[in-house]
């Protein structure tokens, strides 16, 4: 078997996000990629809230994600309220294609 470091990006959706103190924030649902430069410019992270019943999106930059395999997922030093601070997909006023920064916040959106 051969092991190299490239992944389809249909087996990274489903993938869990583990947060700085080892909480699950949710799962990949898809890579925002770049068509000029085809790399990924953020992954959007689904998030369960209140039991499962309603989900929230948020956009976290690629180069903050770390993939753990002992996890076999990615590993990051944001937590919930870093991802809360920020844009969601339920904001009206997020267009997911823009990643110039969201006013007032947050601090992690610097791609």
């Amino acid at each position: 078997m051969m092991r190299h470091n490239l992944v389809p990006s249909d087996r990274v959706a489903g993938t869990p996000v583990r947060g700085r103190n080892g909480e699950k924030l949710g799962t990949i649902e898809r890579l925002m990629l770049d068509k000029v430069s085809g790399k990924v410019a953020y992954a959007v992270v689904r998030h369960a809230e209140f039991l499962g019943m309603q989900w929230h999106h948020y956009p976290v930059p690629w180069e903050a994600l770390h993939y753990n395999p002992g996890h076999r997922g990615y590993d990051t030093d944001l937590t919930i309220e870093d991802l809360r601070a920020g844009p969601c997909e339920l904001d009206t006023e997020f267009d997911w294609g823009d990643r110039s920064p969201p006013t007032p916040q947050p601090r992690f959106w610097g791609v």
